[in-house]
């Protein structure tokens, strides 16, 4: 079974925009760790980046800093490189076609919202008839307050990990994530 890694979304809006997210602490050294572990295994790495393509958008503006990956994710090594517009990473974009095209029939979720677009891509990886792992302390959020209330950044995170886990995919933290390439990778 071939895997990838997906990056979703490790962008500076989550670092110094209007969107920090803070849960869990560790996340983004994690989300390093995760992309390291799988270039040096030789499983491909596909970085997601969300575009607002609306002029005046709030948040995602495409060409603003905000917008733009991380630069210690843009400096890494990643196979392929994927704009989307929607929650969704298969949505409108190529994502599945390159997948199927490098014969990839497992993908390993890392990067932001654990609740948005992480998940999302989980359950339409999941619909689409792969293997899904979501790594567990490399995605991350935060506190959510809207009219329908207040849910605080743990209890999301925890919320979606055992929605997950009950029917879409294989929860597990970075350490066992990387553990698992060192024993199939050799």
């Amino acid at each position: 079974m071939k895997e990838a890694l997906l990056v979703i979304d490790v962008q500076n809006e989550y670092f110094t925009g209007k969107l920090p997210v803070t849960y869990p602490p560790r996340s983004f050294v994690n989300i390093l760790q995760a992309i390291d572990a799988a270039h040096a295994a030789q499983v491909p790495v596909v970085v997601i980046q969300h575009t607002n393509h609306v002029p005046d958008a709030a948040t995602f503006r495409h060409g603003t800093y905000a917008w733009e990956l991380h630069p210690e994710v843009k400096k890494r090594p990643h196979d392929e490189l994927i704009e989307k517009t929607l929650p969704g990473s298969f949505t409108n974009t190529s994502l599945d076609i390159w997948l199927r095209k490098h014969a990839v029939s497992s993908i390993t979720i890392s990067g932001y919202m654990t609740q948005m677009c992480c998940d999302t891509t989980a359950r339409q990886a999941f619909h689409n008839g792969y293997g899904v792992k979501f790594l567990s302390d490399a995605t991350g959020t935060l506190t959510v307050t809207n009219k329908a209330g207040t849910v605080r950044d743990a209890d999301l995170h925890r919320a979606i990990l055992v929605t997950q886990q009950m029917r879409f995919s294989q929860v597990m933290t970075t350490a066992e994530w990387i553990q698992s390439l060192n024993l199939v990778y050799r």
